[in-house]
């Protein structure tokens, strides 16, 4: 019998017009705009995603894996495909959700929450719950908020809520955003760093480049070497200690390196980093940090030796255009054979159960 696998993160493409309350709350809170000759959504004025110019998004017309795109609009074919794959439970995350804490209006931006993450819980994950496990999110911009919607989410059954790395006015580690953190450790739900160009959010070093190939090379890890910096060596794993925090769509071949790199910090400047009494590893060693890879992660081996396994999930990206399906699971196997059945077991599923409680 082969071991449970757990597709870490997967998107949806939402559908606004089933967001009727949002409608009314908000008339005209969407409309359509024009971005490097595209359309996209227009919200506040702003475009999503960025079609052009500094730190631009994913084109559009060819932003879908072609062998993704009926499951993409078609829950039903979703599960199909899942079942060719060889995924028992895929965690949903959205698109241009990821962009929330960009809306400068507060209130649209939680209300926006709701009527996401209702849509998702209730009409996508509801369809088969015990395999369609929903990711929330919410509006950052207002703490007591962001706290009231995690709260009510958890009581729906999200496994987790997700967030960009940095905020426009602050990185991960302002203690404003404390008490975020222990509202969603104490309610059991993990946190997850997702990054988002073209979404109107800070980009600290694809935001210098307007070619797109470029933007996604950098964005992504980049992105996350500026959370995890700030949560490991901000104090923020001290502080909220039963706090679970996921690294998406980036690879991990940066993380031994940066691991390193900080723990070197820790110990030659320790008088400038009070709040952290551990090397940043022991985060990882004790069950805080996890880090998703996808199926042509050719660096595998490397993290394992310097890191070891208890914190790498698998993830399919599914159905972005660098998806790999068909085929992820197969590939992840063949990958890590040479570390073992049970290392495998851990990195395909068992990993992720214990990083979202499913």
């Amino acid at each position: 019998m082969m071991a449970l696998v757990v597709d870490a993160d997967a998107h949806v493409n939402e559908d606004v017009t089933a967001w009727k309350t949002l409608d009314e709350l908000h008339p005209g809170w969407f409309s359509v705009g024009e971005s490097g000759g595209r359309t996209v959504a227009s919200i506040e004025d702003k475009l999503y995603p960025l079609q052009d110019g500094p730190g631009c998004g994913v084109p559009v017309d060819a932003s879908t894996n072609p062998a993704c795109r009926q499951g993409a609009a078609d829950v039903k074919h979703r599960l199909r495909d899942m079942d060719s794959e060889g995924i028992d439970i895929q965690v949903l995350y959205g698109g241009l959700a990821i962009g929330v804490t960009s809306f400068a209006d507060v209130g649209l931006a939680h209300d926006f929450a709701r009527a996401y993450n209702d849509w998702l819980i209730d009409e996508m994950c509801a369809t088969s719950p015990d395999r369609l496990k929903a990711v929330g999110i919410v509006p950052l911009q207002d703490i007591d908020r962001a706290v009231d919607e995690l709260q009510r989410v958890a009581a729906k059954g999200v496994v987790g809520v997700t967030i960009p790395p940095l905020l426009p006015d602050k990185t991960l580690d302002d203690p404003s955003l404390t008490g975020f953190f222990t509202a969603a450790a104490d309610s059991n739900l993990a946190v997850a760093i997702h990054s988002a160009p073209g979404m109107n959010l800070p980009l600290p070093a694809a935001e210098r480049f307007s070619n797109y190939a470029q933007v996604h090379t950098l964005s992504f890890p980049v992105d996350q070497m500026v959370a995890l910096t700030a949560l490991a060596m901000g104090g923020v794993f001290e502080w909220v200690p039963h706090l679970r925090v996921a690294f998406l769509e980036s690879g991990v071949g940066w993380v031994p390196y940066l691991v390193h790199r900080m723990g070197e910090h820790c110990e030659k400047l320790p008088h400038l980093l009070e709040a952290v009494t551990v090397e940043p590893r022991e985060y990882i060693d004790r069950g805080q940090c996890f880090f998703s890879f996808e199926a042509e992660e050719p660096l595998l081996d490397l993290y394992v030796e310097h890191l070891g396994s208890d914190s790498l999930v698998y993830a399919s990206d599914y159905p972005h255009w660098d998806c790999d399906f068909p085929g992820t699971v197969q590939e992840v196997r063949r990958r890590a054979k040479g570390l073992g059945d049970d290392v495998t077991a851990k990195i395909l599923g068992e990993n992720a159960r214990r990083l979202y409680g499913v």
